[in-house]
């Protein structure tokens, strides 16, 4: 292949490639935005209802998280079956996955509304307890429709169809917001529902959400002809077992992610009011801005498995190396405004002019500057751990996740937080750590899965 022909190749693959990534990237910043507008209205009720909400909230964003990213095999599947032209496998892998979706919620709906037997066991007051009970008895009847959407989005994500993603996400962001408004503060006559109505407002945009893609499905020229809603009642073990294979070690490794998240919140807890407020101001900046390269890494995942149907090596390698570049490019830019603008950033969320803030402003900008720095990193893993989805490695990434983050990060955040004596800064350091380990091994892993594929197909 000549110079000319790699270049027309690789134009080619951007171009294809940002088709996917912005819509979906866009869709998960929206839904990002949802959890932001739940916290500062949670805010306006009071601290209890902050306290409460806000557990209740992180509780149950760990449960969806793992839970829909169990069905997430339907994405490096269909991508295949998808290159290899394969259009029955593709209607049996996405019914299926409908299936996995209901297998995997009831249980996890089961276990969310029990909760509160545990809470009591974790030191929490009465008073937050029963307030994150009550949200989380309403959020559970949400977890079906989050996860049932999570795989029909995998579908026509795969099948180069994301555009639709994004604007039934805004759509029903939108309406989630303005519900939560509505409902929680009782206007246009509406009750008075308090934490109640935030999650009633988030259970009905759910269902929008699911419920408007699958009529996009059955309603699209080219999607209504895979049929993914006949012969639905039809159970296929051995598709099951295959989307399982893939997508409960992607379930998992969400889960690990969010956990070791949460015990370095723990952690920073231990360390004052004023070294939580800094992390929570950190953390959430960078919670939205992770949405971009997690949608990047969705597009990548896709545009993998679709040349791995295909068995055309070159062109897995290229929208890897095209995932990495636009990866790189936007989360530099996120660095170089972190070092840049570190008290605009903090004064989204406190008034930098009052003095009683001081002590919160001088812990979030060095957590800010050690922000600025893994950020490249964590961006680079995700993409690398975006191909990785889309040739079907989920099981190794699953256990190099663990060791990365569990076993380095947390020692590593321990050691320098606790025992050098570095505070909230050594807890971040140990975050970076952990994420400089996993993009390592992951690239590793990457690295010899590809001259694998390259010794099985000498001429692709």
């Amino acid at each position: 292949m000549d110079t000319m022909q790699l270049s027309n190749r690789i134009k080619t693959e951007i171009g294809e490639f940002l088709k996917l990534a912005v819509p979906l990237a866009s869709a998960q910043v929206a839904q990002s935005a949802t959890g932001f507008a739940d916290t500062i209205m949670m805010g306006r009720m009071g601290a209890d209802v902050l306290a409460g909400g806000g557990l209740a909230a992180i509780i149950y964003l760990s449960i969806m998280t793992t839970t829909a990213g169990m069905v997430m095999g339907v994405s490096p599947l269909i991508a295949e079956a998808f290159g290899a032209g394969q259009t029955t496998r593709i209607q049996q892998i996405a019914r299926q996955g409908i299936w996995l979706s209901l297998i995997v919620a009831i249980p996890m709906m089961i276990v969310t509304g029990h909760l509160d037997r545990w809470m009591i066991h974790t030191g929490q007051t009465e008073t937050t307890i029963r307030l994150a009970n009550t949200y989380l008895d309403i959020m559970r009847w949400g977890l079906f429709p989050a996860v049932g959407f999570a795989a029909l989005r995998a579908m026509v994500s795969a099948l180069s169809q994301a555009r639709p993603v994004m604007i039934i996400v805004v759509i029903g962001t939108a309406f989630n917001i303005v519900w939560n408004y509505i409902l929680g503060f009782g206007k246009f006559g509406f009750p008075e529902m308090g934490l109640a109505g935030l999650a009633f407002a988030s259970v009905f945009a759910l269902w929008g959400m699911f419920l408007s893609l699958a009529l996009y499905i059955l309603l699209h020229p080219k999607l209504r002809d895979y049929r993914v809603f006949q012969e639905l009642h039809r159970i296929r073990p051995k598709i099951l077992r295959e989307l399982a294979w893939v997508g409960v070690p992607i379930g998992l490794f969400s889960g690990l992610e969010t956990g070791f998240f949460m015990v370095v919140t723990f952690w920073m807890g231990t360390l004052g009011t004023e070294a939580l407020a800094a992390h929570q101001i950190v953390f959430q900046t960078i919670v939205v801005i992770f949405m971009v390269p997690l949608g990047i890494s969705f597009a990548t995942t896709v545009r993998v498995g679709q040349w791995l149907g295909k068995k055309d090596i070159l062109g897995i390698q290229q929208a890897t190396w095209v995932s990495l570049g636009i990866t790189f490019l936007f989360m530099s830019g996120v660095s170089i405004a972190f070092l840049l603008f570190p008290k605009q950033i903090i004064g989204i969320y406190l008034d930098v002019q009052n003095p009683e803030n001081a002590t919160i402003i001088s812990l979030a900008i060095p957590l800010l500057v050690i922000a600025a720095i893994a950020q490249v990193l964590d961006g680079f893993q995700k993409a690398v751990y975006g191909s990785l989805q889309g040739l079907q490695d989920t099981q190794i990434p699953m256990v190099l996740n663990v060791l990365g983050y569990w076993g380095v990060g947390l020692s590593a955040g321990y050691l320098l937080g606790f025992h050098f004596g570095l505070g909230s800064n050594g807890l971040w350091i140990g975050q970076s750590i952990a994420i400089a380990v996993v993009a390592i091994l992951f690239t590793g892993r990457l690295l010899k899965l590809i001259a694998q594929r390259k010794q099985l197909n000498p001429g692709s």
